[in-house]
This record gives structure tokens, C-alpha cells and sequence, in this order.
């Protein structure tokens, strides 16, 4: 039997933020990971307003993609073998419908099944501040396994642009995936020593 190479959902819901998912796209190409994108209504707009791209242009960087209104697509059952998933960024009323299981779109729907099947889900919830609403959301489905990943910057790694913020929150959502180089990026090596 052939071993299948990686293959990861990826999910851009309407938080600000674009620029997460649209990078990470870029990232799992260079590895050879195979990607299958599902974008909301609210995410294409965030895409045109934040990054001036059109769907052609997204739908590009990734090896398939779906539309959200696509409740019968490969990704809505467990059948279909994928190694996880990342919503980038992840908005509170997506991250309301995953905790609460509310699968009324494709991306609810394989955020669901991605914990059902016991497989790696992240949410790069995006919001500040946080209202007691958004902190419970967030514990129920990290009690049901999945990670809460704010897109949160390192400044120990001395970044001197947008992209090297961003690029950074990128590599550690690639180190949950074990799919990341360890020199991709400065890690942490403890105060006063060079990374």
C-alpha cells in the first residue's frame, strides 16, 4: 500500500486576519502537503478588503477547494483521511458553532468531523478583548481536543516586518502538524542566548 503524503484543511472564516491563511497556504505548498480550502462568505470578503485578492488568486494556492455551502464534500465525513485541520483566522461565531457542534455550513461541519475522528484541530481565534462568551467557546472545544492557537506575535525573534509576524505564527501552527523544519524559524533558546 502507498503511503499518502500530508494532507490538511484549511478554513479562512471573516476575522481579520487573512493574510494567516493565506500564508499558511504558501507554507504546506513548499512542503508538499496537500490543502483543501473552504473560505466563507465573510472570509472572501476579508480576503478583497485586507489583501486585495480575488478568489482565483486563493483559490490557486490550494490543491482543492470547496465551497462552504458544500455540505456533501468529501471533507463532511469521517471517511475521508486528512491529518487535520487549522482555521485561519478563526472568527468568534465560527469558533460559537464548532463548540457548540452547530454544522451548518462546511467548515462547522469538517471542524466537527476533524474532532470526531479524534484528528488535530486548530483555531487561530481572532478577537480581543474577550467576553465570557468567547472564553467559554473556547474551553469546550479544547476540552473536546481541540488547540486554541491565538495568532499572538514573539518579539524574542526581533521581527522586522508584517510578514515575518505572521510568518512565525505559521511555522508554530506547521510544528503542530510535525511538518516544520527546526531551523524554520527562532525558537526560543532562553534569555540572553541566541536562537
Amino acid at each position: 500500500m502507498n503511503p499518502r503524503r500530508p494532507r490538511i484543511v484549511v478554513a479562512i472564516t471573516g476575522a481579520t486576519g487573512a493574510i494567516y491563511g493565506v500564508r499558511l497556504l504558501a507554507a504546506l505548498r513548499e512542503r508538499a502537503v496537500e490543502t483543501h480550502l473552504i473560505v466563507s462568505r465573510a472570509g472572501w470578503l476579508t480576503l478583497h478588503d485586507e489583501m486585495a485578492l480575488e478568489r482565483t488568486d486563493v483559490r490557486a494556492l490550494a490543491c482543492e477547494w470547496h465551497e462552504p455551502g458544500e455540505i456533501g464534500a468529501t471533507l463532511a465525513s469521517g471517511s475521508f483521511q486528512h491529518d487535520g485541520m487549522v482555521v485561519a483566522p478563526c472568527s468568534m461565531k465560527t469558533l460559537a458553532a464548532i463548540a457548540h457542534g452547530l454544522d451548518d455550513n462546511l467548515v462547522t461541519r469538517a471542524a466537527d468531523v476533524t474532532l470526531k475522528e479524534r484528528r488535530k484541530l486548530v483555531l487561530l481565534a481572532r478577537e480581543t478583548p474577550l467576553t465570557l462568551a468567547h472564553l467559554n467557546n473556547m474551553t469546550l472545544v479544547t476540552q473536546m481536543g481541540g488547540i486554541i492557537m491565538p495568532p499572538l506575535p514573539s518579539f524574542y525573534a526581533r521581527p522586522d516586518s508584517i510578514e515575518a509576524l505572521v510568518d512565525y505564527t505559521v511555522q508554530r501552527v506547521l510544528d503542530q502538524f510535525g511538518i516544520n523544519d527546526t531551523n524554520a524559524y527562532a525558537r526560543w533558546a532562553g534569555l540572553g542566548k541566541a536562537s
